[in-house]
C-alpha cells in the first residue's frame, strides 16, 4: 500500500520545522514514497526548490500551505481577538489552485498580518477553486 505525507514542515516553517528540502527528498525516496506534500507554515518559500528537486527524483510535489485563519475577520486588529487564530493545510490540486493559494498567502501578508500572515474564511471562499482542505492538526478549528 502507498502512503504520501500531506503535511510536512521544512527548515522554512521557522521554530516549527527542521528538515531541508534536499533531506526530505531523499528519505522520501529512501522510504519508497512516491508524492510527499510541503505545507511550510503561511508561506511557500521552499515550493520551487522542493518542486524541481523532488522531481528530478522522480517524486510527485504536492505544494502545500498550513495557513493561519483568523478567529473573526483578517482585518480585525484588536489584542485578545485579533491574534486568536486557527491553522488549516491547503494542498495545489492544480494550476487554478496554486494561483490562488498564491493569492491567499499575499492577501494574508498584506491585509491580515497581526503577529501572522492570516486568511478569513470569506477570502478562503473566494479562492477555494483547485485547493483540498485538510483540518488535522492539533491548532485547527474545533
Amino acid at each position: 500500500m502507498k502512503f504520501t505525507h500531506l503535511h510536512v514542515h521544512s527548515h522554512y516553517s521557522l521554530l516549527d520545522g527542521l528538515i531541508k528540502i534536499d533531506d526530505l527528498v531523499a528519505k522520501t525516496k529512501e522510504l519508497g514514497m512516491d508524492s510527499i506534500a510541503l505545507t511550510d507554515h503561511g508561506a511557500i518559500y521552499g515550493a520551487v526548490e522542493f518542486f524541481q528537486k523532488a522531481k528530478k527524483a522522480g517524486i510527485k510535489p504536492i505544494i502545500g500551505c498550513e495557513v493561519y485563519v483568523a478567529s473573526e475577520s483578517m482585518a480585525d486588529k484588536n489584542p485578545g481577538t485579533g491574534n486568536k487564530r486557527f491553522h488549516l493545510t491547503l494542498l495545489v490540486k492544480n494550476k487554478i489552485g496554486y494561483k490562488n493559494l498564491v493569492q491567499l498567502i499575499t492577501r494574508a501578508n498584506l491585509d491580515g498580518f497581526y503577529y501572522k500572515p492570516r486568511v478569513d474564511k470569506n477570502l478562503l471562499r473566494r479562492h477555494a477553486e483547485g485547493l483540498i482542505c485538510m483540518s488535522g492538526c492539533h491548532q485547527a478549528e474545533k
